[in-house]
């Protein structure tokens, strides 16, 4: 059942907190909604329910679960916003709000939705971060299961997750959301590239992996060999939308497109992110022009890492970054 994975996963990160309210709130979400279903025919509940779950993910607190779970009670239920407080409290009535807010927002033409609806939603963030959180969470799980609505529709939904919300998580540095909302969007916008594109990365499935193990194995061997024992690495392909992404600025076929992975590196100190470098640039030439070096310039979301792209033996680049844990937090958190 969602409610008792929720309880479970909160569970496991709040162990001294009262969760009585995420119990309370989920009898009120599922008595307000009622026989209410989604287009897809699940139960209404569900939705908000898998808001909470996305939200578990950045560890949020009691407060923005509830509002998770309530999200949609006032917009869509004859549930007036001054019960919300008395049941739960003036900081749960607030996240409800700023969401129903943001829920009603309009526009007349594509230039007015991209400006107006940035504008807004960054005043609201401003009061509080946490509405601009569990909206994202909300997008992504209505993204997630948009395959119930007319095509027109979906692809309107899409371009409009493209234009606003990818670029609203980008900007609040929460990578691991821009990046699923990116590949969602192309996948409903571009369907025959999207097809394309997963079926020959799926088709060099066993030799992807055997290149990700092989580099992170020679990584780690290298970093150990210089007092890392404690570094991290990690290799993933990259995402659809960023290859796409290349594939089109630099008006390249998929073939032509050799740096298809990405790799991190994770250690302990700022120090240790620059002597880490050190020890990548000996094991494999850097390539010109690719160094950046946001530990000592941030970006204005905060992130931090050294990102390099450096040429194998074999001729292929390999793009890695490195970072602190602290820097990969806020990184897969945001600010």
């Amino acid at each position: 059942m969602l409610f008792d994975d929720l309880r479970a996963t909160v569970a496991a990160y709040l162990p001294h907190q009262d969760l009585s309210p995420l119990e309370k709130a989920y009898q009120f979400g599922a008595d307000r909604h009622g026989p209410q279903l989604r287009v897809s025919g699940e139960p209404y509940i569900t939705h908000p329910l898998n808001v909470a779950l996305i939200l578990t993910r950045f560890k949020a607190d009691l407060a923005s679960l509830t509002a998770a779970i309530l999200h949609d009670v006032v917009e869509d239920t004859e549930t007036p916003l001054t019960e919300v407080e008395q049941m739960f409290g003036k900081q749960v009535s607030d996240l409800v709000d700023g969401m129903t807010k943001i829920g009603k927002i309009e526009f007349r033409s594509s230039q007015e939705r991209l400006a107006e609806n940035f504008r807004k939603m960054l005043f609201a963030m401003a009061k509080d971060v946490r509405v601009i959180l569990i909206k994202l969470a909300d997008r992504l799980h209505n993204m997630r299961t948009i395959e119930a609505l007319p095509p027109a529709k979906k692809r309107r939904i899409a371009q409009e997750t493209l234009d606003i919300y990818a670029p609203l998580a980008s900007r609040l540095g929460i990578y691991g959301i821009k990046s699923e909302l990116e590949d969602l969007c192309l996948r409903h916008i571009k369907p025959d590239v999207y097809k394309e594109l997963k079926g020959k990365i799926a088709a060099k499935k066993a030799e992807r992996i055997a290149y990700i193990d092989e580099v992170k194995e020679k990584l780690e061997s290298e970093l150990k060999k210089y007092g890392f024992q404690n570094a991290i690495v990690y290799g993933r392909p990259k995402h659809f939308f960023s290859i796409y992404k290349k594939m089109v600025e630099r008006h390249l076929a998929f073939e032509d497109i050799h740096d298809l992975f990405a790799f991190r590196i994770i250690v302990e100190s700022v120090k240790d992110c620059y002597e880490a470098l050190g020890v990548v640039h000996a094991m494999w030439k850097p390539m010109p022009g690719r160094f950046k070096d946001y530990i000592a310039m941030p970006k204005a979301n905060m992130y931090q890492s050294l990102h390099t792209t450096v040429i194998r033996p074999n001729g292929e680049p390999a793009e890695i970054q490195i970072r602190t844990h602290e820097m990969h937090e806020t990184c897969e958190f945001g600010i």
